[in-house]
């Protein structure tokens, strides 16, 4: 881990390779690609693609012109919408073993860019079987390594940054010009950008065709694709790859998902390997934290009694810290790594690229972070096992309003995942409402019980477990009512993990948390009505989507990493809106809906590298930006529009919990 971190620190200094920046997704290019090359301005640019810069590209010795360069040479000064005549049947590269499709072609130079895709066939790009089809997750480490490639050689690892759109000066100034491509950062997920299957490969890119005012640029356009024809042949050949790199990228995502497949049998919800790397450079850059960072790193170390070892596939027997299932507290004085730890165990969730720090830091596949949420919508949701009682009577068995409370969102955050599957609650006090978290002896003696609807959550805690078959991971730093009830307790301190188990309990002694029953999980039907957008849908950025005349805010949704999950859950939503999982007028139980949709998505039963997020796509072509969200993270989507409309189940709908 060290040598990469160190390597890859001393290249992002330079400006080359930043993971999760735009800048080439967490690898530097020369790790990739066999030549090495691109020469000391790589990544720099050219000047004449600088901001206001009207001057033609540079000519490129890149041999003799293929048809569809001559084809849009012969474009120049045409009309812009000229280019549409591109569509259609692919523009096949002669001598290069590759085609090119126009899927979608913008109607002028302002216009959202055009979608591409450059297909090699598998029998000439040669990558192994075994890294094809015979397993997903080997397929999508495959797809998510040409990827990187791909958008480092676009970004200037082939000596020319194509990423870099011109901004005239003026109308009749040139404009566009720049090739995109969903780039990854720390982690290694299913996404549309790169598929691979067992006829061909293929990567999915935005053009914006090149424009001087509404006239076509054809010797640029033409000069620009011979660019994304190189790309092309440096990544997604395997001969241009550096085969080691791949196959280790591979292994180390393939170990991931193994470390991550034994946490059940093992009765663990959570493994943190010795030697992670939790913190990260900075609040906005999620690259690990290096000792020219901060010369304070401390790696992390499991406690003694915690500690266990297991077996890979590849990288054979590590060790760890085991979180056993049950209710595991972390305590500690603030900024000493409880947070820290909490966050990494939420995103453990996902595999990470090799040197990230994290590899094996891993959670179980169905954990939900859960924090309160002021003013979020909530809809027909029985939020009883916590909250009773309201004031006038309001129902609480289908709690529904347009501005909830940090208790009443707190309570909704945690039915309504377990709605949908949810197995581990993962839970920071600093993010919590307090009175929904706990009730001390002196606010019991002021405000008598029978005046207080809210049934705490270290109540509740162990039923959820004995009942439900939930653990919960909880940091706390300001109350120790939860040591009553704990299973283990963990305290950071400055970074250092302990196993502080024995006196949490000796303590939590003198403390009362008599624990009530859970009751019952609650389901609803999923109704069509409200789900169709009311015009455009669009992910303004992670946390927003745009959903016609509404918003859909998912800053308190934490797990979601790309904003590429929330293009994709835009138009999950708009799937649903068109009716054809939800069986009709009625709806459908929302928890059948998300499992349906998570097969559709997954292409559950069909040959290994069929892509099930095209499905989404609303347009005849595939979208060339989607990365694979999970159905938690989509229903938590549905349940935050405005719109939506739910319904409860009846006894005869569903059994309840």
């Amino acid at each position: 881990f060290t040598s990469r971190i160190n390597i890859v620190a001393q290249f992002c200094k330079a400006g080359m390779g930043k993971g999760g920046k735009g800048k080439g997704g967490g690898y530097p290019w020369w790790e990739h690609i066999k030549s090495k090359g691109g020469g000391s301005d790589a990544g720099k640019g050219n000047s004449w693609r600088d901001e206001g810069s009207t001057a033609a590209a540079p000519k490129r010795s890149a041999g003799p012109l293929s048809s569809l360069q001559r084809r849009l040479q012969e474009m120049e000064g045409r009309q812009y919408p000229s280019y549409k005549d591109l569509s259609g049947a692919g523009w096949d590269i002669e001598s290069r073993s590759m085609t090119i499709f126009f899927d979608r072609v913008q109607g002028d130079a302002y216009a959202p860019p055009s979608w591409l895709r450059a297909r090699v066939p598998m029998s000439a790009a040669g990558f192994p079987c075994e890294y094809v089809r015979e397993s997903r997750v080997r397929n999508t480490a495959l797809c998510d390594f040409v990827t990187r490639v791909l958008s480092d050689l676009l970004r200037g690892g082939g000596g020319t940054d194509w990423t870099q759109t011109v901004q005239g000066g003026t109308w009749s100034s040139s404009k566009g010009g720049d090739i995109q491509i969903d780039t990854p950062g720390q982690y290694v997920l299913e996404r549309s950008s790169v598929v691979a299957n067992a006829d061909f490969i293929e990567a999915r890119v935005t053009l914006a065709l090149p424009a001087r005012g509404r006239s076509v640029e054809g010797y640029r356009a033409a000069e620009i694709v011979g660019g994304l024809c190189e790309a092309v042949e440096g990544a997604l050949f395997l001969k241009s790859l550096d085969a080691t790199a791949l196959k280790h990228h591979i292994e180390a995502v393939e170990d991931q998902e193994a470390l991550r497949s034994q946490l059940s049998d093992l009765e663990l919800v959570a493994f943190a390997g010795n030697g992670a790397i939790l913190p990260r450079k900075s609040g906005v850059d999620d690259r690990p934290m290096t000792h020219e960072d901060s010369p304070n790193l401390v790696k992390f170390q499991s406690p003694a009694s915690m500690e266990i070892k297991i077996s890979l596939p590849h990288a054979g027997q590590i060790t760890g810290m085991g979180i056993k299932k049950g209710i595991t507290v972390i305590v500690g004085g603030g900024f000493h790594g409880k947070s820290t730890l909490l966050q990494a165990l939420q995103l453990g969730i996902y595999n990470k690229v090799p040197g990230d720090g994290r590899e094996y830091v891993v959670c179980e596949p169905a954990a939900v972070k859960i924090r309160a949420e002021d003013g979020r919508s909530v809809k027909c949701t029985d939020i009883s096992p916590f909250i009773n009682n309201l004031p006038f009577g309001k129902k609480t068995t289908e709690f529904s309003t347009g501005d909830a409370s940090g208790s009443t969102s707190q309570a909704a955050n945690i039915i309504e995942a377990l709605e949908v599957g949810a197995s581990t609650l993962l839970v920071d006090e600093d993010t919590c409402a307090t009175n929904f978290m706990i009730r001390d002896e002196k606010m019991k003696a002021l405000v008598s019980p029978e005046k207080e609807p809210i049934t705490a959550f270290v109540l509740k805690v162990q039923s959820l477990l004995r009942d439900h078959g939930i653990s919960t991971v909880l940091v706390v730093g300001g109350c120790g009512d939860f040591f009553a009830v704990a299973d283990t307790v963990v305290m950071m301190d400055e970074y250092a993990a302990m196993d502080v188990t024995e006196r949490a309990r000796e303590i939590g002694q003198k403390t009362s948390a008599q624990s009530v029953p859970f009751g019952k999980v609650s389901k609803r039907r999923l109704l069509p009505k409200g789900l169709q957008a009311d015009g455009k849908v669009n992910a303004r950025n992670l946390r927003c989507i745009q959903y016609g005349e509404t918003e859909i805010e998912l800053s308190c949704v934490e797990q979601l990493v790309e904003i590429s999950q929330a293009r994709a859950i835009a138009d999950a939503l708009q799937l649903l809106g068109d009716g054809k999982l939800l069986s009709g007028i009625q709806g459908k139980e929302l928890a059948h809906v998300m499992m349906d949709l998570e097969r559709q998505l997954r292409a559950d039963a069909k040959p290994i590298g069929e892509q099930g997020l095209d499905s989404l796509s609303r347009y005849r072509e595939p979208c060339p930006f989607y990365v694979m969200p999970r159905k938690l993270e989509i229903a938590a989507a549905v349940n935050r529009l405005r719109t939506a409309a739910f319904t409860a189940c009846s006894n005869e709908d569903s059994s309840a919990w």
